[in-house]
């Protein structure tokens, strides 16, 4: 008989060994952490965050994909980066660097490990392997967005679209044991989705996918997009 309190344990120790800045963690250090981080789950559309309601906390992601973005003045949504699994995000605030205009909306159900700025700190920051590895996401994030930023201005609507499929596809989590590959890869999304997440109207990116679809670069189904031939839609992104 397996005992809850232990199977709790090793869940919480579970979302932070798939993290990459926990990597090299005893298991005393990682089991200290996943006392100061709760798990917290999230429905498909839900906020995590937002203008008006700001929050100061650390959020490690175990199970599904958070869209971060911001929305300008007219309406205008820029998605500034897709969190996958075994990833961190909300580390800008901690790290003194307000970003109160953002939104983070959860793509599908997901499911978080949160701690606080306090933790954060007592925890993370004071350990310069971790901090180090922090400074290095902050690092990937600023080009990310740099790179969006740019494509937003420079790509037309299908090359946006190609981008973010190539991107979603590259993001997923790597094949091992537990996770066998596929042999097409696949994006769970709406139209509707992909749209917000290219800056486009649903409409446009539904004339999009059909023309990717006709092409043979793509396949079509409800809520899901099997990518048949990921070298000529990386082709097609410019």
């Amino acid at each position: 008989m397996i005992d809850t309190g232990d199977a709790q344990d090793a869940e919480r120790t579970w979302c932070l060994a798939e993290v990459d800045i926990f990597c090299d963690l005893s298991e005393k250090e990682m089991e200290a952490i996943a006392a100061a981080a709760p798990m917290k789950t999230y429905t498909a559309g839900e906020m995590l965050y937002s203008p008006t309601q700001p929050c100061e906390v650390l959020f490690i992601l175990k199970r599904g994909r958070v869209r971060i973005f911001r929305v300008s003045a007219d309406g205008r949504a820029l998605t500034t980066a897709i969190i996958t699994p075994g990833t961190i995000f909300g580390e800008m605030v901690l790290l003194g660097q307000r970003m109160y205009d953002n939104y983070a909306e959860a793509l599908d159900d997901a499911v978080v490990c949160v701690m606080s700025r306090t933790d954060v700190h007592r925890f993370l920051l004071v350990d310069a392997r971790i901090s180090a590895r922090i400074t290095a996401i902050l690092g990937r994030r600023l080009a990310d967005l740099e790179q969006r930023l740019s494509d937003s201005v420079f790509k037309s609507v299908a090359q946006r679209i190609a981008t973010t499929l190539t991107t979603l596809t590259t993001a997923q989590p790597r094949p091992g044991p537990l996770r066998p590959g596929a042999r097409h890869p696949q994006i769970a999304l709406t139209h509707e989705q992909l749209a917000a997440l290219a800056g486009t109207s649903r409409e446009t990116c539904t004339k999009v996918l059909r023309e990717f679809a006709d092409r043979g670069l793509i396949r079509l189904a409800r809520g899901r997009i099997t990518v048949l031939d990921s070298e000529r839609l990386q082709d097609a992104s410019g």
